[in-house]
C-alpha cells in the first residue's frame, strides 16, 4: 500500500496535492519568488520561474504551465500585459500575487484574466490551496468512477423521518 505522504527532509508532503503540475512563478522579488517556489515544490509542483515579463514568456513558450502566479509590477512588461499575452497564446490559470491591493487593481487584474488575485504580504500555506482550488476548478473533470460494490435490491433503505404535524401531507 503507497503511503500518503512522502517525507523530503524534515517534512512530510501529501502526495498526490501538486500531482507534477507545473507552475510558473513569475516576480522579481528573488525572496518572495524563493519562498513561493518553495513551498510550491513542497507541495508536489514543478515549478519554474522567471524574474520578468519577457523572460516569463519564453519560459511559457517552452514549457506551457498548468498555474501562472504573475506579480503585477514587473521590469520590462508588466503583469497585466503578461497575463493578456499568455491568455492570446491558450488557455492558462493565473494567480495574481501583488503588493497593488486597492479595488481598482484587484478589478483589472481580474478582467484581464486572473483567476485570483493575493495581495503581499500573503500567507504561503495560503497561497498553495489557493493553488490546488483553481487547478481543481480548471483541470478537465474526469468521468465518474464506477462504484465498486454492488447495490443489491435487498440492501435497506435509511428509515424516512417521523412524520409531524408540520410536514404531514
Amino acid at each position: 500500500m503507497q503511503q500518503p505522504y512522502e517525507f523530503r527532509g524534515a517534512e512530510a508532503v501529501e502526495r498526490g496535492a501538486g500531482a507534477g503540475a507545473r507552475v510558473l512563478v513569475v516576480d522579481d522579488d528573488p525572496t518572495v519568488a524563493e519562498v513561493v517556489s518553495g513551498y510550491l515544490d513542497r507541495a508536489g509542483y514543478v515549478v519554474d520561474r522567471a524574474e520578468d515579463g519577457p523572460t516569463a514568456l519564453a519560459r511559457a513558450a517552452a514549457h506551457w504551465p498548468d498555474l501562472v502566479v504573475l506579480d503585477l509590477m514587473l521590469p520590462g512588461m508588466d503583469g497585466l500585459e503578461v497575463c493578456r499575452r499568455m491568455r492570446g497564446r491558450g488557455p492558462v490559470p493565473v494567480i495574481m500575487l501583488t503588493a497593488r491591493g486597492d479595488e481598482d487593481d484587484r478589478i483589472l487584474g481580474l478582467e484581464v484574466g486572473a483567476d485570483d488575485y493575493v495581495t503581499k504580504p500573503f500567507s504561503p500555506r495560503e497561497l498553495v490551496l489557493r493553488v490546488e482550488s483553481v487547478l481543481r476548478r480548471t483541470r478537465p473533470v474526469t468521468a465518474p468512477r464506477p462504484c465498486t460494490r454492488p447495490v443489491s435490491p435487498s440492501t435497506p433503505r435509511p428509515a424516512a423521518p417521523p412524520r409531524t404535524a408540520r410536514n404531514s401531507p
